[in-house]
Formats: C-alpha cells, sequence, structure tokens
C-alpha cells in the first residue's frame, strides 16, 4: 500500500484559518528589516549596538568603543559605518570626536516585530 492511499485521520479537508492578531509585514518593510538584521548579524557589530546602548543616554564616544576591541580603529569605524546605515545608530562630530546615538525608532520597529504572544501549545 502506498502512502497516498493510506487513510488521513483526524484531517479535516478543509485549512481551518486562523484570524489575523495584528498586521504582517509588507514586502517592502521586510527588505527595509532584512537589511538591519544583516547589519546585527555580525558579533562585532551587535556587541558595538550593546555597548552604545549600555552608556548613559545610549550614546557613547568611538574613544570609549574603541577599547572594548582588539580591533583597528579604521575596523572599528567601519562597523559603526554599517550600524549606521541601516538606521539603528546615529552619529554627531564633537570636536576631533565623533559619539554614536541609539536611534529609539528603528529599535522599536524591532522590538514590535519580535514581540509577539505565542500562545499555549495545545496538548494532543
Amino acid at each position: 500500500m502506498s502512502k497516498q492511499s493510506l487513510p488521513l485521520i483526524g484531517v479535516t479537508s478543509a485549512c481551518e484559518v486562523a484570524p489575523l492578531v495584528r498586521e504582517p509585514l509588507s514586502a517592502d518593510s521586510a527588505a527595509e528589516l532584512a537589511g538591519v538584521f544583516k547589519a546585527l548579524s555580525d558579533p562585532v557589530r551587535l556587541r558595538l549596538l550593546s555597548l552604545v546602548a549600555s552608556r548613559v543616554g545610549a550614546q557613547a564616544c568611538v574613544c570609549q568603543l574603541s577599547e572594548a576591541f582588539d580591533l583597528t580603529q579604521p575596523t572599528i569605524s567601519h562597523h559603526l559605518k554599517v550600524l549606521r546605515e541601516a538606521g539603528l545608530l546615529s552619529s554627531e562630530r564633537r570636536g576631533s570626536w565623533v559619539y554614536y546615538r541609539l536611534e529609539p525608532a528603528v529599535l522599536a520597529q524591532l522590538s514590535q516585530l519580535l514581540h509577539t504572544t505565542v500562545p499555549a501549545a495545545v496538548a494532543p
């Protein structure tokens, strides 16, 4: 007897459609957020974002950030540029130093996407 001829027990012919509890991502939003997640997929960039977030006012001087890594300053600057281009950080020059600050709107968007209520598993 082939698998196709086996009877399906407990399966209805119609697929139940679960109602939406929130609006799903549009194609444009998904493409935009994919760039943000791509920027965060590097461990150095994730740590840089965390370092900025852990500072008072969610901002830090590049000199403070460079101290935490065994990387060259140009490498750190490259990673900060990627985070800035993804919209996660903004920068401001103050004298000879550049300060980086978290962008709360992008973080709120990520938080909203990742925060979901998962219903308790249904017992078999």
